[in-house]
């Protein structure tokens, strides 16, 4: 069974958008809309790209809240 990494998911949770309309936006907080279009485009390479993956799947089953619960059980 695929165990999901607590230190990537805790980094996802604290990671903000780095630039476009979205900037300085959690990246769990981006409009459902925009992840689709990131999915439909093309993930950008390397962790970002990997981050926002793992929002669109948390999204397209609604488990955003896991990530909401993540950065607050773990402030920076």
């Amino acid at each position: 069974m695929l165990q999901p990494d607590p230190k990537f998911l805790i980094q996802l949770a604290h990671t903000k958008m780095p630039y476009g309309k979205y900037k300085d936006r959690y990246l769990i907080d981006l409009p459902e809309y925009y992840i689709v279009w990131y999915h439909n485009k093309g993930f950008p390479k390397g962790k970002l790209g990997d981050m926002l993956e793992t929002v669109y799947t948390l999204k397209l089953n609604g488990l955003e809240n896991l990530i909401r619960n993540i950065k607050k059980q773990n402030p920076k």
